[in-house]
């Protein structure tokens, strides 16, 4: 019976000690950070597509290749064309819809020919982008800078519906005449009107260009590749009405 007792009461030290043992661990993990044992850390990774998503799963941010690029996007569902041709990083507003972004790609081709794109931009609510900075260079033609434009209060969704039916007419004087209608002001405002441009264009002319709110250049500012300065004011029509220049 002794041996016995000593055997029982072994264990019952032992139990005793295991289960301290596990409460402690209990009781030190629950005043841990919240998710501190879901959070890891990566020296390098290789990914072709990240999500960054709200706790409801609406989408914030996608980093992502050509192949898994997302296609445009508003209240978390697609519209437009398909995903799979813009790299680089899209984001998202809080109702799950695109509002900008970060695209790039370049490439040579087999006859030798080169383009290269670098595009930032931001989306007006509701609506396409109206902040762009721009790279572009299709074999040395090149533009490259910064617009600014103003976009009637017209939903993206409503206008996207609206050329899709457009474009499935058959050609002739009706499709014409509801392409006319659609680029009408709407009300005395235009779908899109650049307003400000800063950069330098295809013939290497640095060039600050200002427009009125129907996007008609009124302003020029430029200095051109040989050097030549100028200041020009425009009509609506594009008819300049007065240059100051250097004097010869």
């Amino acid at each position: 019976m002794d041996t016995q007792l000593r055997r029982d009461v072994r264990w019952l030290k032992i139990y005793a000690l295991c289960s301290t043992a596990a409460f402690a661990i209990l009781a030190l993990s629950a005043f841990q950070k919240p998710n501190a044992a879901k959070k890891t850390k990566f020296e390098e990774i290789d990914v072709e597509r990240i999500n960054v998503v709200e706790k409801d799963g609406k989408l914030r941010l996608v980093i992502s290749n050509r192949d898994r690029s997302p296609g445009p996007i508003a209240y978390g569902k697609p519209f437009g064309y398909a995903g799979g041709s813009r790299p680089g990083m899209i984001f998202f507003n809080d109702e799950g819809s695109e509002n900008g972004g970060l695209t790039f790609d370049g490439k040579r081709q087999p006859n030798g020919k080169y383009s290269s794109t670098v595009h930032m931009s931001f989306d007006q609510y509701n609506e396409d982008q109206v902040i762009v900075l721009q790279y572009a260079d299709e074999n040395g033609h090149q533009r490259k800078g910064l617009q600014i434009s103003d976009r009637a209060d017209v939903p993206i969704l409503e206008v996207v519906k609206l050329q899709d039916s457009i474009r499935k007419m058959a050609a002739g004087p009706e499709k014409d005449a509801a392409m006319k209608r659609f680029m009408e002001p709407r009300p005395g405002e235009p779908l899109f009107a650049q307003r400000v441009y800063v950069g330098r264009d295809p013939s290497k002319t640095a060039l600050v260009l200002l427009s009125d709110k129907m996007g008609h250049p009124r302003l020029r500012l430029s200095v051109d590749s040989l050097g030549k300065a100028s200041l020009d004011f425009m009509d609506a029509d594009g008819k300049v009405m007065r240059s100051i220049g250097e004097q010869p």
